[in-house]
């Protein structure tokens, strides 16, 4: 009996940057946990000093994302970058978890979830909280905003709405707004 491909999970970032050669990108359930920007980050998009926000899994709920097929003989190299991109400081733990593609087949998955004993767990801020450290922040990868809105519009693209992503960003967009017509 042939060995099922390896898929991994994306929920943030890895939907619109995977950096990873796959097959097959699939619209994707997982249950167990949901998307939260509940991780401060001290290196991609914020500093030690003025940390962003950046997204986990969290326990409870549902998370709608993409799940990546990968090819069994590209797994190693994919995995040791998973490792280097998502692993670096240890605020997520790997897991290998079932995922639900659109068309109703079930998959096991590579998903990183957060680790809520890591001190850059943020945990559940409020929208104010979440909306002043993401509107100052920026890190080796570019601008927290930039992270937080890409991430929205691709999941839009994918019919995914998700509702507290989009209040964020239109709270961003009224800060925004509320900046230019003071300058």
């Amino acid at each position: 009996m042939p060995v099922p491909n390896p898929w991994v999970f994306g929920y943030g970032s890895l939907i619109w940057n995977p950096g990873f050669a796959y097959l097959r990108a699939e619209k994707a359930l997982l249950r167990g946990a949901h998307r939260a920007l509940s991780i401060y980050s001290h290196r991609h998009r914020g500093t030690p000093e003025q940390p962003g926000l950046v997204f986990g899994l969290s326990r409870g709920g549902s998370c709608l994302g993409v799940a990546f097929e990968v090819a069994p003989e590209l797994w190693p190299e994919t995995f040791d970058y998973l490792q280097a991109r998502e692993q670096d400081r240890g605020v997520y733990r790997e897991a290998w978890r079932s995922v639900e593609l659109a068309d109703g087949t079930r998959v096991q998955a590579l998903a990183y979830l957060v680790n809520e004993r890591h001190p850059q767990y943020a945990g559940r801020l409020d929208l104010a909280e979440q909306v002043r450290l993401i509107g100052r922040s920026a890190g080796e990868s570019g601008r927290n905003t930039e992270y937080v809105r890409n991430t929205a519009q691709h999941l839009l693209r994918l019919g995914i709405r998700d509702k507290t992503l989009l209040e964020i960003v239109e709270a961003l967009d009224r800060d925004t707004g509320l900046m230019a017509a003071s300058a």
